[in-house]
C-alpha cells in the first residue's frame, strides 16, 4: 500500500515549521503508538476549542497558524494532529462528517441556525496496519465544564467523540460522511456550509446587483463568526441546568 501521498508535507499541513518541530520534540521519544498518544494529548488540551472567530482565510488554516494561536476548532485542531502524525512519520489523513452536538450553546446554535456542525473534522492515523480515527476537538477544561470526560486516545481503538456525557445524556450524533483526505480540501468545506449554513453566504450590504453576494467575503464581515468565549458559555448555561 503506497501512503507516501500521507506522508507528504502541504501548504496546510506544514509540519516544517519550527513551532510544530519543537512540539514534536517535547514529547520525547518512544515508539510511533506511544508518540502519537502524546501528541494528540498536547493538541487537545494545549489548544483551546473555540468554535468562534472562524475565518475562511486559507492561512488560518494552516497547522503551524493554529498551533501558534493555541485555539482552534474541530477543523483546525485535526489538522494541526494530521500534521504531528506526519512529523514522526506516522501516515495521517483528514476524515469529516455532519454531526449532531447536544452540548452546543444556546448562542452558538442560534448563530448556526441549526444543530448540524457540517464537516466537523477528525484525523485518521495510520497506525498497527490501519487507520485509526483520533478527534482531539474539545479540550479537557472544557469538557469538565459541560460535565462529559475528554475523549481519550490510545492509539488501538478509534476515537470519535461519545453519544453520550458522563451522566448518560445525550452528547454527539453522526449524521453524515463527508469522507477522508490527504490533505484538507478548502473547497470541500465551503460547499458543504453553503448547503447547510446558507445565511452564512448571503448577499451583504452594498454587495453588487446580481452578484448573490458571492462577491463578499462568504462569512459575516470581516469574513468570519462573531467572536465568544464559548468555555464561559459552557459555565452559564451548566449552572442555569443545575440550578433548575
Amino acid at each position: 500500500m503506497d501512503l507516501s501521498a500521507y506522508l507528504r508535507p502541504t501548504d496546510f499541513l506544514d509540519f516544517h515549521h519550527p513551532a510544530i518541530a519543537a512540539l514534536v520534540a517535547e514529547v520525547g521519544p518512544g515508539t510511533e503508538r506511544e508518540r502519537a498518544v502524546r501528541l494528540f494529548l498536547r493538541v487537545r488540551d494545549d489548544v483551546r476549542y473555540d468554535p468562534y472567530g472562524i475565518t475562511l482565510d486559507p492561512a488560518a488554516f494552516t497547522a503551524s497558524h493554529t498551533l501558534e494561536a493555541k485555539r482552534g476548532y474541530c477543523v483546525t485542531k485535526a489538522i494541526l494532529y494530521a500534521a504531528t502524525l506526519r512529523a514522526i512519520g506516522v501516515p495521517s489523513r483528514l476524515g469529516f462528517a455532519d454531526v449532531v452536538n447536544h452540548l452546543a450553546t444556546s448562542r452558538l446554535l442560534e448563530l448556526m441556525k441549526t444543530d448540524v456542525f457540517s464537516f466537523h473534522g477528525y484525523a485518521e492515523a495510520w497506525l498497527g496496519g490501519r487507520w485509526v480515527k483520533a478527534t482531539p476537538a474539545f479540550n479537557a477544561t472544557l469538557c469538565e465544564k459541560f460535565g462529559t470526560d475528554p475523549l481519550e486516545f490510545d492509539g488501538v481503538h478509534d476515537a470519535i467523540l461519545q453519544p453520550v456525557t458522563r451522566s448518560g445524556g445525550r452528547f454527539m450524533d453522526y449524521v453524515k460522511d463527508r469522507g477522508t483526505f490527504d490533505d484538507f480540501k478548502m473547497e470541500a468545506l465551503i460547499d458543504a456550509w453553503r448547503e447547510v449554513y446558507p445565511h452564512f453566504f448571503a448577499e451583504q450590504p452594498g454587495s453588487p446587483a446580481g452578484s448573490g453576494g458571492n462577491a463578499d467575503p462568504p462569512l459575516p464581515a470581516p469574513a468570519e463568526t462573531p467572536k465568544g468565549d464559548f468555555e464561559a458559555e459552557a459555565i452559564t448555561e451548566r449552572n442555569r441546568e443545575t440550578s433548575r
